[in-house]
């Protein structure tokens, strides 16, 4: 697509099949800490956000700060502890990642995951330095605040009208919208399709690989697809 040219990605349920794993994770140390334990449908909504508001989120009625803080501790410990399962990215990722950069995209990543923790999944992936710009829910204001999404672009150099993100959660889109940006909704992660369509984002992809048709390359039939159109 001509007037498109950053790319900024959420990480967990749109790039990494991880979304189990942060499930596991955080009904586990719900256990820990001796808090109810969330069932699946809860964590999914919370995945996006960082840390210490997905507990908030997941707790609101909890009057014990430090059992919430407690919590976020044991996460980090368990999520860690399932580092022995390597987390995959989706099918056709990297491979369209490397197309994009070598057509000039710029590429950055947007996400709710701590800085150790993203850099962490980066090196597994032999991905560091890979991207043009990362942000970390721990180093700025969590989603749907815009405040990530600026900070890329002022790194980057580039503007909202020219930027699109690609994400599972409704966080994701709030906080394009939030930013002046369209948002692609991806199907396949944390949230359904439903929800993320409440959000009315620009486009909805059920697989990683519909996201170049939909900038305009030619898709497996070689047809492709303009923007805003589905």
């Amino acid at each position: 697509m001509p007037d498109i040219d950053t790319l900024i990605f959420d990480w967990d349920g749109t790039l990494s099949d991880s979304v189990g794993h942060i499930v596991a994770a955080m009904r586990a140390a719900a256990r820990e800490v001796a808090l109810p334990v969330p069932d699946v449908a809860a964590v999914r909504n919370i995945i996006g956000l960082g840390l210490p508001e997905a507990a908030a989120a997941l707790y609101p009625q909890e009057p014990d700060v430090r059992r919430l803080h407690a919590l976020v501790d044991s996460y980090r410990t368990q999520y860690r502890s399932l580092d022995a399962l390597p987390v995959e990215l989706f099918p056709g990722v990297l491979a369209a990642l490397d197309r994009w950069r070598a057509d000039g995209y710029r590429l950055a990543v947007a996400t709710g995951k701590g800085r150790s923790g993203l850099d962490r999944m980066l090196k597994q992936h032999d991905l560091l330095g890979y991207f043009d710009a990362t942000r970390c829910a721990d180093e700025t204001a969590s989603k749907p605040h815009p405040l990530m999404l600026q900070q890329i672009l002022q790194e980057l150099g580039g503007s909202a009208a020219t930027a699109i993100m690609v994400g599972d959660s409704s966080f994701d889109l709030d906080m394009a919208t939030n930013a002046g940006m369209r948002a692609v909704a991806v199907t396949y992660g944390a949230q359904s399709r439903e929800q993320l369509q409440c959000c009315a984002p620009a486009h909805c992809i059920d697989e990683f690989t519909e996201l170049a048709s939909w900038l305009g390359e030619p898709g497996r039939d070689g047809r492709t697809i303009a923007m805003g159109k589905a």
